[in-house]
């Protein structure tokens, strides 16, 4: 058996999860303060929350202990219930392995209890300790992105067990839809794609693009406006703008859709890495902020351009598969270890 801690900021550690859990042997038990997804069959432990400190109060909590972890405010009432239903969770279940996305506290609390932690990599500036300590702590670091986006700089010791496995899509499989005819239409389509994380673009920002871009339908999507089937309009969209999630620009990958994609301001430059590293692969347009009005037109016939069949480089069409192939061959293996120690004493 394994686990699969998620992060409540955000909608993408989620989707993450469901995408690989529907290829996985292993019986998987899902770990967040969030509630289980709608149609989840497996266990699911709940945990505390660690984020009800009020702000006033949190500067003067030492949220990161000296900058060694990432939050850990002190006398915060949350942290002690979350550790005590881990932990006994693990005395009670004894996991093969659990895959943490993400959480350097829980990754350092797993493997206080003995317990092998697959750690789902993310792009951007990670150097600081703690990132360092959560990477030096895991059994295989899991990247839902191609080596080559971002794993260049990296010591050796972590790019040995780097499991670069591409972009993971709920859509992983599917037939991309057939390319755009060569007649131009008399009205093309911009689907733009907004994340559950927060967004610094205002909607007047958004309209003066729409007005810049005259011959172009705009049609945007979030979760104040879903889709009622966004792999439909993905396919009838001729270019796709997103924010750079890692799950919407695998989501874009999948379809090999034209897209620009636009960084939203997270922490260590995560989305910043994303955009320049979709532009300089060439698999799409990536702008580090939103773009002056003006300078929309240029844009959307740059995607045009670069089509969508780079994407190919991202996103393989079974980067879920590939990723519950690993984690249940490292499952099976520290399953087997376990056993024999168990056996031998």
């Amino acid at each position: 058996m394994i686990g699969y801690y998620v992060h409540h900021q955000g909608l993408g550690h989620l989707t993450r999860l469901q995408a690989i859990a529907e290829h996985l042997r292993a019986p998987v038990t899902g770990i967040s303060s969030l509630p289980a997804p709608e149609g989840w069959a497996s266990d699911w432990l709940h945990l505390d929350r660690d984020d009800r400190m009020p702000a006033a109060d949190v500067t003067g909590a030492d949220p990161t202990a000296g900058g060694v972890l990432h939050w850990v405010p002190r006398h915060d009432l949350g942290l002690a219930g979350r550790a005590a239903a881990l932990t006994a969770w693990v005395a009670r279940t004894r996991p093969s392995l659990v895959v943490v996305d993400v959480s350097v506290e829980v990754t350092a609390l797993l493997r206080l209890c003995g317990v092998p932690v697959v750690v789902v990599a993310m792009p951007g500036e990670r150097t600081d300790r703690a990132h360092a300590l959560a990477y030096d702590l895991a059994d295989a670091l899991l990247a839902p992105w191609p080596e080559a986006a971002h794993a260049g700089e990296w010591p050796a010791a972590r790019r040995a067990r780097l499991w670069a496995v591409g972009g993971m899509s709920r859509f992983d499989g599917r037939v991309p839809p057939s390319r755009r005819p060569s007649v131009r239409p008399a009205t093309r389509r911009v689907l733009v794609l907004w994340g559950g994380g927060g967004r610094s673009t205002s909607a007047a920002e958004v309209a003066a693009a729409c007005a810049a871009t005259p011959g172009w339908e705009w049609v945007e999507r979030g979760p104040g406006s879903p889709s009622p089937d966004l792999w439909a309009e993905l396919a009838s969209a001729d270019v796709v703008v997103t924010h750079g999630g890692q799950n919407a620009v695998a989501e874009v990958a999948a379809a090999r859709r034209p897209a620009v994609v636009v960084a939203q301001p997270r922490p260590f430059d995560e989305q910043v890495a994303t955009a320049a590293a979709v532009d300089r692969l060439g698999v799409a347009v990536g702008v580090p902020t939103w773009p002056h009005a003006s300078a929309w037109p240029g844009l959307l016939e740059r995607a045009l351009d670069r089509g969508g069949e780079g994407w190919r480089r991202w996103s393989t069409g079974h980067g879920a598969a590939s990723a519950a192939a690993r984690i249940d061959e490292l499952a099976d293996e520290h399953g087997r270890v376990a056993h024999d120690v168990r056996t031998a004493s």
